[in-house]
């Protein structure tokens, strides 16, 4: 059986001497694995469309349920975000999460548009990366069924929540004087314009994602909060994310050093 279709790399593992297994995400297919045989060999016509966070066509191949790319033609690399390790690190980050929300051969179209989308906004779009990173993180959960409730307090029903908070395992907002009648865990707060973020993360138009106005303040807590409710609702962390951290802080502490 032979398919042609779009994919985004999303994770590149050697095998061999010159082979790769790719995690591949599809429009059609969901999330699959193939194999590029000889695709690290010099020259080879699976080199470029098969290297991690590429968005390339591939021609695929199954022989005895497993699938091989025989053609690759790359569509987009995304120079910017390849030549800042910033960049590098956090877009590593959404391809480890998208890997782990997609299903196997289940068609996850807005999972992907969500990513490519990030990675198009780290690459061309003048957007702080904590913004970019908080709107991907919440809207991933969101589409993976764990959208939050932001329109009052779950418990009793303001509009506004007087000091607000949101409940990171039951993922709804709330007054701090309702928090005794919500189960165990954190609750943080949120001020206006991270929960406006938030709101227009959630419920908003996906293609304005990233276009929200919000001051240093604010971008920090909203950081703090989709980071949080992200490792509590999916109960893991992951070590792109700590390398992004830890790549961030090592740049932020040499502010005048050449990016």
């Amino acid at each position: 059986m032979h398919m042609t279709t779009k994919a985004l790399v999303l994770r590149s593992v050697d095998y061999k001497e010159s082979d790769r297994i790719l995690t591949l995400l599809t429009p059609d297919m969901g999330k699959l694995t193939a194999s590029a045989r000889g695709s690290r060999k010099k020259g080879s016509a699976l080199a470029a469309g098969t290297q991690l966070l590429c968005w390339s066509e591939m021609v695929l191949c199954e022989r005895q349920g497993r699938w091989m790319v025989t053609e690759s033609s790359t569509e987009r690399q995304f120079e910017g975000v390849r030549k800042d390790l910033d960049k590098l690190a956090l877009a590593c980050y959404f391809a480890e999460v998208t890997e782990l929300l997609a299903v196997e051969g289940l068609p996850s179209p807005e999972l992907l548009s969500l990513t490519l989308n990030s990675l198009h906004a780290l690459d061309r779009m003048r957007r702080p990366q904590e913004l970019v990173k908080a709107a991907y993180e919440l809207h991933a959960l969101c589409l993976a069924g764990y959208e939050p409730l932001l329109d009052g307090c779950a418990v009793c029903g303001a509009a506004e929540p007087e000091d607000a908070r949101f409940h990171l395992r039951e993922g709804v907002l709330h007054c701090a004087k309702c928090r005794g009648e919500l189960g165990s865990g954190i609750s943080m707060p949120i001020n206006t314009m991270a929960l406006e973020a938030m709101r227009h993360i959630a419920y908003g138009n996906p293609k304005h994602l990233f276009t929200f106005p919000i001051d240093q303040t604010g971008l920090k807590q909203l950081g703090d909060l989709t980071e949080a409710y992200l490792h509590t609702q999916l109960e893991r962390g992951f070590s792109t994310l700590d390398f992004y951290k830890q790549m961030r802080a090592a740049s932020q502490s040499q502010p005048f050093a050449s990016r």
